[in-house]
């Protein structure tokens, strides 16, 4: 795809100066920059590039002047780093909407509705009684069981499985080796060291605007429903069990784990490799450091950090002497040898 400074600048609601008829057809970072990309300069740190980049075009902030002769056409915008975004976001949209049709070999099973500019690729399976909505873009090699609904403007990438029953919002991205929808861990012990397996009869339900990263898993509930709200972004490789809830705009970083039954609530911030007990309440706005573990219930607005984790603030203090603990011992041992020595 190419695009001019023109096109551009309407998109951005900027102001081209330099040839508006200047066309891009990559992205580049600034100290990289060939002719025919796009860039973009908003730390200050790198403003020495603009003078020597070979970009095309460069996005800049409204306030940025030359101080010197720049060679590449610029396009000013109140915010060049939120502007930049916003392009990725369009070219992004651009390359799914031209993917329409279905591919073969692939299955669509009985009862099967989809809305307008769908697309399946090649290897995917889709099982009876499924409802799809407009723009759903299904890449190849994917699994979408019996009864699943799945909301417009969304994109299952290549690889995903999603269990029958499940329940997809709108604009949701759901990337490769996702899987929604498996049985939630649940075994009763038998007496004679034995387990037996309690079917898990719920689903799972995503609401709008939900990211979820590669790899990462879904558990369906035991009975009802594990929900995750509108807004949510998970990382890559998270383990959500049966039954979990969490909250709108909560975002969680790659290999945390929350165990069953457990809510999480709105605007929380949780780190990578975080473990959390199950049947759990997590308030809102919650911010957990990375690789601390959770085994009791964190009122509103809490800043944690540690395994089992405490008051971010005090868990700082504590490891200034923690790190400090050898030499500690070693004093402590030296003072008592002295009060021995004069007693």
């Amino acid at each position: 795809m190419k695009f001019t400074a023109e096109q551009i600048a309407g998109i951005l609601e900027g102001k081209v100066v330099g040839n508006p008829k200047a066309e891009v057809f990559k992205l580049s970072k600034i100290e990289e920059g060939t002719k025919g990309s796009l860039t973009f300069l908003s730390n200050p740190k790198y403003s020495n590039f603009i003078y020597s980049t070979e970009a095309t075009i460069t996005i800049v902030n409204d306030s940025f002047i030359p101080e010197s002769d720049i060679k590449t056409t610029l396009i000013k915008v109140e915010d060049a780093y939120l502007s930049f975004s916003k392009l990725l976001e369009f070219y992004d949209k651009a390359k799914k909407a031209s993917k329409v049709g279905i591919e073969q070999p692939s299955v669509i099973s009985d009862n099967v509705v989809y809305g307008n500019d769908f697309f399946l690729g090649s290897f995917s399976y889709i099982g009876k009684n499924v409802t799809i909505g407009n723009n759903v873009k299904i890449y190849s090699n994917s699994v979408i069981g019996d009864n699943v609904q799945i909301g417009d403007n969304v994109s299952i990438f290549a690889g995903a499985r999603i269990y029958s029953e499940t329940i997809i919002g709108s604009y949701c991205e759901i990337h490769s080796g996702v899987i929604i929808g498996a049985d939630g861990f649940g075994f009763a012990p038998n007496k004679d060291g034995t387990f037996s397996k309690i079917p898990q009869i719920g689903n799972v339900i995503i609401e709008d605007h939900v990211d979820i990263g590669s790899n990462t898993t879904i558990d369906r509930a035991t009975m009802g429903a594990t929900i995750i709200r509108k807004g949510v972004k998970l990382d890559n490789q998270i383990q959500i069990a049966h039954n979990v809830e969490i909250g709108e705009n909560t975002v969680i970083a790659a290999q945390t784990g929350v165990a069953g039954s457990t809510k999480i609530g709105k605007n929380c911030m949780i780190g990578g490799q975080v473990g959390i007990a199950g049947h759990l309440i997590i308030g809102n706005n919650v911010r957990i450091q990375a690789q601390s573990g959770i085994g009791k219930n964190i009122k509103d607005d809490e800043i944690i950090q540690g395994s089992p984790a405490f008051g971010y603030n005090d868990y700082s203090k504590s490891y200034v002497h923690f790190k400090n603990l050898p030499k500690i011992v070693g004093e402590l041992e030296d003072l008592k040898k002295t009060i021995n020595k004069n007693n």
